[in-house]
């Protein structure tokens, strides 16, 4: 497994395993545990999958040391504010029970963001949160909210793939030295993009799957991926992308596939409003 750098000292696993939209009470807690015993050391998780505790079962029961996974979790909005995000990092340490969490991002980047990245810095200060970042930040929400904050953020986790590849938000973010994680770094299964022309090439060449193909420009590109799947094959298949290198030209045939264009759109009229009223987080 590759690593990346972050801008704090800390290194992140390139590529991790999400668990969006996987239930809880069983199903989250057996794709983790599969992830795992596959090779995965980085599962990502939220407040709003309401799938925490699983992960944290999962991890409890792999046999493998803590301080070997990297765990990903996230703010829900109801939570923002100073107090509100005190409380919900609290909630989230409680649900995983596994002693701190590696990497805490806000997840929907709306309503009091200063406040709960501060209650975010003063947890990561008491060791609660070894790295804190952000997610959904389009360049205009950046503009607004990072340059409030006292420390920046090591990532933002956002929509990203080839056919999505959010070239100003990486320019902005490069200036210091932040991350992009990928959501939906398959396309969310656009079958335009699972059986595009120049990638099936590639797949052909290289002995692997369109996805595999797919993983592997990321990671090149320095973003770290986020496949999720309850498929055993596919979860191991994920992660079976470090024995190729894709050559300088094929990268930028990937990079021309960039459409501009994604699924969502964070700074849409009535995204917060709609988001906040999706999920209430109980204690």
């Amino acid at each position: 497994m590759n690593n990346f750098a972050l801008n704090d000292g800390n290194t992140i696993p390139a590529v991790g395993f999400g668990v969006y939209l996987i239930p809880k009470d069983g199903p989250t807690y057996d794709a983790t545990l599969a992830a795992l015993k596959a090779g995965y050391r980085h599962i990502d998780t939220a407040a709003a999958y309401f799938n925490e505790e699983d992960v944290g079962r999962a991890v409890r029961d792999s046999g493998i040391p803590r301080e070997e996974i990297f765990i990903t979790s996230k703010l829900w909005l109801q939570d923002h504010g100073y107090e509100g995000a005190k409380r919900g990092i609290a909630r989230s340490l409680r649900k995983l029970d596994l002693g701190y969490i590696d990497l805490y991002l806000v997840h929907q980047p709306y309503g009091d963001v200063p406040g709960a990245w501060k209650a975010m810095e003063e947890a990561k200060t008491e060791g609660k949160l070894r790295s804190i970042g952000v997610s959904n930040m389009t360049p205009k929400i950046w503009n607004r909210f990072v340059p409030q904050f006292a420390t920046k953020p090591v990532v933002n986790q956002v929509e990203f793939h080839p056919f999505f590849q959010q070239r100003t938000l990486r320019e902005i973010m490069a200036a210091d030295d932040v991350k992009l994680e990928a959501w939906y770094p398959l396309g969310h299964g656009n079958a335009e993009l699972l059986t595009h022309p120049i990638i099936a090439a590639l797949a052909e060449k290289y002995g692997k799957n369109t996805g595999q193909i797919i993983l592997r420009f990321e990671v090149q590109e320095g973003v770290i991926t986020l496949p999720k799947s309850t498929n055993p094959e596919r979860i191991t298949g994920n992660l079976n992308i470090f024995d190729l290198e894709l050559t300088e030209e094929e990268l930028q045939e990937l990079r021309a596939l960039d459409t501009g264009k994604g699924f969502h759109d964070p700074d849409a009229p009535g995204v917060a409003e709609m988001l906040l009223n999706a999920y209430q987080i109980e204690d």
